[in-house]
């Protein structure tokens, strides 16, 4: 897939596409480096940084192992002057197989890209659609 990856905005589709169905390929378009913030996370007693691509590639895939079907819709893309930074915005919804709830989520996201590889992501989201899918914080184990 990295072939075709020419813009930021192909790189942002592909982390979407592959971050729920194809983990390692998600993790290949991750720069050894990369930087992945959860501005919100430490109000709900978590790390708000990961660093490095085992960091983030380890976070995931034990996030996604609480979370069946992880779909992301209605994708918003704002490019910058900076053809390497794009803001977006957009909605995940998924079942958490222990409570039999929805998660629904609307996120804000900020890709950084560098020779084709995500550098930074930043990503904004309610802790409390977490929460109440998750019936609590105790239940959310992405560490």
């Amino acid at each position: 897939m990295q072939s075709k990856l020419n813009t930021i905005e192909d790189i942002l589709d592909a982390h979407l596409a592959l971050m729920a169905t194809d983990t390692e390929a998600w993790a290949d378009l991750l720069a050894e480096d990369v930087i992945v913030d959860f501005p919100y996370a430490p109000s709900l007693g978590r790390s708000g940084r990961l660093e490095g691509k085992s960091a983030a590639y380890n976070h995931v895939k034990t996030a996604l192992t609480q979370m069946q079907n992880l779909t992301f819709s209605s994708v918003r893309k704002y490019p910058t002057t900076d053809p390497n930074v794009l803001w977006a915005e957009l909605h995940g919804s998924a079942l958490i197989p222990t409570t039999g709830r929805r998660y629904e989520q609307d996120y804000v996201v900020r890709l950084k890209v560098k020779d084709g590889k995500t550098v930074y992501y930043r990503e904004y989201w309610n802790p409390i659609a977490l929460t109440d899918a998750f019936d609590s914080t105790r239940n959310f184990t992405a560490e």
